[in-house]
């Protein structure tokens, strides 16, 4: 029996769950929390980087890696029972997307005069679909964490007309509407849709190929603004990367 008293015991560390975790700003985040003493769910679509990344991370945390798609049913429930089996999510981080639904492979971005209409279907199936079904799972375990928390990667394309981006900038409006619902339907939780910026990631050199995209920041840089969200929790909105460290 742990005659500790209660006060004084060490609670266990809390449970976060990310999505598009292999690389980019996905892995960035799960270094941070792993640093920070979280205990990580992850999942992405290619099981070679995701295997890599769940290596690395396990130096330093207990990492659970799933490799699937967010809008595969069963993957989803996989996550959601793993995320239970370490004490239940308390947080969840919505950062796994598609530019087009289908491999660009080299092309510019469509127009919406030709999108093909089933890479259409699964931008918004991975973008706004994938996140609201994988929500519904973890807000039972979101609701009975301490300070229980959701974080929707936004874009400005989601509120700016971009020429080839009405796809993806109109899923991500979805999901920041989606994001704006949810945080009025669940008050006792916060829910962040975040735009980071511009980053240097494999997502961003797809939409402009054969272009060099050196200026852009790494996904890193933009860590801190992450962490300043957990650490202050403002109430729940949309925010942008840049805004949440203009102070510091």
């Amino acid at each position: 029996m742990d005659n500790t008293p209660a006060d004084k015991r060490t609670a266990p560390s809390p449970v976060a769950v990310i999505t598009g975790a292999s690389r980019g700003l996905g892995l960035e985040l799960a270094r941070a929390l792993a640093e920070d003493g979280w205990r990580l769910v992850l999942t992405a679509r290619n099981p070679d980087e995701l295997a890599a990344a769940e290596t690395e991370l396990k130096e330093h945390t207990r990492t659970v890696a799933l490799p699937g798609s967010v809008v595969e049913d069963e993957h989803r429930e996989r996550l959601a029972q793993a995320a239970a089996e370490l004490g239940g999510a308390a947080l969840l981080i919505n950062n796994a997307s598609t530019l087009t639904g289908y491999d660009l492979a080299g092309a510019p971005l469509p127009t919406l005069a030709d999108f093909p209409l089933p890479g259409l279907l699964e931008t918004f199936e991975v973008n706004i679909l994938g996140p609201v079904a994988l929500t519904q799972l973890l807000l039972p375990q979101l609701r009975a964490a301490r300070d229980g928390a959701i974080i929707n990667l936004s874009s400005d394309a989601a509120v700016e007309a971009y020429p080839g981006w009405g796809g993806y900038g109109a899923s991500k409006a979805a999901l920041d509407h989606a994001s704006a619902v949810l945080a009025a339907e669940e008050p006792a939780l916060r829910v962040w849709a975040v735009d980071p910026g511009d980053m240097r990631t494999r997502m961003h050199q797809d939409a402009f190929p054969g272009e060099d995209i050196s200026d852009r920041p790494l996904p890193r840089t933009v860590v801190p603004a992450f962490r300043a969200l957990l650490r202050d929790r403002p109430d729940s909105g949309r925010y942008r990367a840049a805004d949440l460290t203009a102070g510091e």
